[in-house]
């Protein structure tokens, strides 16, 4: 069990590493990571004002990157680590995908596809949250400060 939380920790830190540089590109910080037999497949992180894409979120970035490296529509046998608790669009791409494990560091109460009562994923899905979730949350909080004072 503590390697288990190890390699968790390992894989939201490279997430959390995304998400940084989506911080530094002006970008809402969140990275994502997706692991297949704990190789590190494919990486994402927001890209939304960059590509002038909605939909250029960390998560889709990474399924798409994922799905050409196994060329597979499916990612069976992946984890998704992903700093932030996916979005109901999110979501939806990783149940079409069928991601059997969803690891998030912090909570979305808006957005969030499962804080929100929106929960779409069989029951099949292990979700699990909280991994580096202070440094998750904290990135975006000041993310978000910085944009409200202009700082």
């Amino acid at each position: 069990m503590e390697d288990q939380t190890k390699n968790h920790e390992f894989f939201m830190q490279k997430a959390l590493q995304l998400a940084q540089q989506a911080y530094m590109e002006g970008e809402v910080p969140v990275g994502a990571v997706l692991v297949h037999n704990n190789l590190i497949i494919a990486k994402g992180y927001n890209q939304v004002e960059k590509l002038r894409d909605a939909t250029a979120h960390a998560e889709m970035i990474a399924i798409t990157s994922a799905t050409e490296y196994l060329n597979s529509k499916y990612l069976l046998d992946c984890t998704l680590y992903v700093t932030l608790e996916p979005c109901l669009m999110c979501g939806g791409a990783l149940v079409w995908s069928q991601v059997p494990r969803i690891i998030y560091g912090a909570s979305d109460e808006n957005n969030g596809c499962i804080s929100t009562g929106k929960h779409l994923f069989p029951k099949k899905v292990q979700i699990e949250n909280g991994y580096l979730q202070d440094a998750c949350q904290d990135i975006l909080l000041q993310f978000f400060r910085e944009k409200r004072t202009g700082v």
